[in-house]
């Protein structure tokens, strides 16, 4: 199914003007939107309801920074540090997160619609009841990762390193983790109907329920 799984990219205009993403604070609807963002260490901000479209952020590190129910349309990140960054309920939607660290993100409840992880490093990371539709991982490092409760829909984790995920509460059918690697994986069997796996790991899986494998 993965190479069926179409992500739309995000829409960015050709021209953008450098920006600051402290620009925000400018505008009453705290919307940020047309620039691109280059170097810059965005500290210490706390804002609900943020509106960020047509940006792209560069080599841009975010620390003890908290955006729930932020709305991104249309957004590149790339080589970012966005670790711990907190964007619970958030609305994602054609975002691009290139060579981005991720350690401990929280996408909790999040909705994320046409949405490409690529390299990037996600080590527990947080989708806990977060709806994930036309969504590709792609190389990406999601060792401890959290998925308890979400909703999947023509998702793709490619080529990623799932080992100690959790998938508990959490129905895998269609989701193609065939290419990934992992040695443990925390899933209920009862919900795992329907997941894409490769031949080696249904064997694992085949042991893990008890039964005796003959090769």
């Amino acid at each position: 199914m993965s190479h069926k799984v179409k992500v739309e990219l995000p829409k960015i205009p050709t021209i953008l003007e450098e920006g600051s993403f402290r620009a925000i604070f400018n505008d009453e609807d705290f919307t940020l939107m047309n620039c691109e963002i280059t170097g810059e260490a965005i500290e210490d901000i706390e804002l609900d309801r943020a509106i960020v479209s047509k940006v792209v952020f560069r080599n841009v590190t975010f620390t003890n920074t908290t955006l729930p129910r932020i709305d991104l349309t249309d957004v590149i990140f790339e080589n970012c540090n966005l670790s711990n960054v907190n964007f619970n309920e958030g609305i994602i939607h054609r975002v691009k997160f290139q060579d981005c660290k991720l350690m401990g993100t929280d996408f909790t409840e999040a909705n994320l619609g046409h949405v490409t992880f690529d390299n990037g490093l996600a080590h527990f990371s947080s989708f806990v009841d977060a709806r994930l539709k036309q969504v590709r991982f792609n190389g990406t490092s999601l060792q401890n990762a959290n998925y308890h409760g979400s909703e999947f829909t023509k998702t793709v984790f490619a080529l990623c390193d799932l080992n100690d995920a959790n998938f508990v509460q959490t129905r895998l059918k269609g989701v193609d983790i065939s290419t990934c690697t992992f040695e443990r994986l925390h899933v209920d069997f009862d919900t795992l109907e329907g997941c894409e796996v490769s031949p080696n790991q249904a064997i694992g899986f085949a042991k893990l329920l008890g039964l005796k494998v003959v090769e």
